[in-house]
């Protein structure tokens, strides 16, 4: 068989068709062209009517700067003692019978603590006593004497007389001494009874039952302190003499101690004594304060941080710590105005604690400063805020 040849005449008739698809390709190209061309256009009309991007606001948190009182605290770090502290020794010389107290025991004021052998004092007390009875009945018998020498009238010689009247003040001079010897020896007895001459907490014993103590040695029995109320030593700098002086005239003034991280509270007092001279190695004063230490937080020998009211501002200007910013110019702080645009101002800050600070220029009750966030912010930058916890310890934020 032959193959099919198209003719001359079959395509002058396929000619027209393949005009029309050239045709038609052509007009979708230029459509697709215009659509996207305009598109493009229409973008670009609006962008331009538009106008530039708007800059994104910064997010920051702010708080207001208030009016209010300020206590100015003196903080520093003292050392706890005992109101008393009493080292009990023996007073007579013996062996320990009885140990009536306890390691850490709170003793009582008379309370007996020790009993030491009584019998060699008890004897010289027999003693004593015993020789007062002997001078009382020699007494009597020359009162006697002297009464018989006195009746016989001029068959006495004055001689006689005379002799048994010294001899009856003789006797009676004997019995005052024999009884100031009572007293002695009743004294020593009872010196075998230590007892505790103030009320506080028994340390550890320096000695055990059985142990024989002498009134010349050095080594005592046991130490008490006393802790209620008890007291703390601290310093001060000279500068701030004046001030805690005038306060003291007003009332005594209030000391608050805390551990030595100063988390936690301790115990509040009173200021009870200021030193009578200035350390003038170190510019400070020694003070003394006294606390109730009703359920003893403080103990003799512990080191505390003190905090002392010196006094009060009234209606000071008072910011966060976090507000005030450091620089090579010195300290300031942005504030957000009605426009919610940051703005710098130099600051003057006179005291800070407990994350507040007072400012004594450049500041004005009722402004927003901003305390956190400011690493991002510049002079005249759109902020967000967040109105920042009253709480310091809390990091929770209000969005406004």
């Amino acid at each position: 068989m032959r193959a099919y040849e198209p003719t001359r005449d079959d395509m002058k008739k396929s000619r027209p068709i393949l005009w029309l698809l050239i045709i038609a390709a052509v007009a979708s190209a230029g459509y697709y062209s215009w659509q996207k061309f305009g598109s493009s256009q229409a973008g670009k009309t609006q962008t331009a009517q538009k106008g530039p991007p708007r800059p994104s606001a910064v997010p920051v948190s702010v708080a207001p700067v208030q009016k209010t009182d300020f206590p100015v605290y003196l903080t520093g770090l003292g050392t706890v003692q005992g109101f008393n502290t009493v080292q009990v020794r023996t007073r007579v010389d013996g062996q320990i019978n009885r140990l009536e107290f306890k390691e850490g025991q709170i003793v009582k004021q008379g309370d007996l603590l020790v009993a030491i052998d009584p019998r060699p004092y008890q004897a010289a007390l027999d003693q004593a006593k015993a020789k007062k009875a002997q001078d009382e009945a020699s007494l009597a018998n020359a009162n006697l004497e002297l009464q018989r020498a006195m009746r016989l009238g001029e068959f006495a010689t004055a001689q006689r007389v005379d002799t048994q009247r010294s001899t009856v003040a003789q006797l009676t001079a004997q019995i005052a001494a024999d009884e100031a010897a009572i007293a002695n020896a009743q004294t020593q007895l009872d010196y075998t009874q230590i007892k505790a001459p103030i009320p506080g907490v028994a340390g550890l014993r320096q000695v055990d039952i059985g142990n024989i103590v002498n009134a010349s040695t050095q080594t005592g029995i046991v130490t008490i302190s006393q802790v209620e109320p008890i007291s703390v030593i601290f310093t001060a700098p000279e500068d701030q003499l004046p001030y805690i002086s005038e306060g003291q005239k007003v009332g005594a003034l209030k000391v608050i101690a805390f551990t030595t991280d100063g988390k936690k509270t301790l115990a509040e007092g009173k200021l009870a004594v200021i030193n009578n001279q200035v350390d003038t190695t170190s510019g400070t004063i020694r003070l003394k304060a006294v606390f109730d230490n009703k359920d003893h937080t403080l103990w003799p020998g512990q080191s505390v941080s003190t905090r002392l009211l010196v006094r009060t501002l009234k209606d000071a200007t008072v910011v966060p710590d976090d507000a005030v910013q450091h620089s090579t110019n010195g300290l300031y702080a942005y504030t957000v105005n009605q426009d919610s645009k940051a703005e710098v101002h130099k600051v003057k800050v006179s005291y800070g604690i407990d994350g507040r600070s007072v400012i004594e220029e450049g500041l004005s009750p009722g402004q927003q400063v901003i305390v956190g966030g400011q690493f991002k912010v510049q002079p005249g930058s759109l902020v967000s805020t967040a109105v920042a916890s009253s709480d310091p310890a809390q990091n929770k934020v209000r969005q406004e």
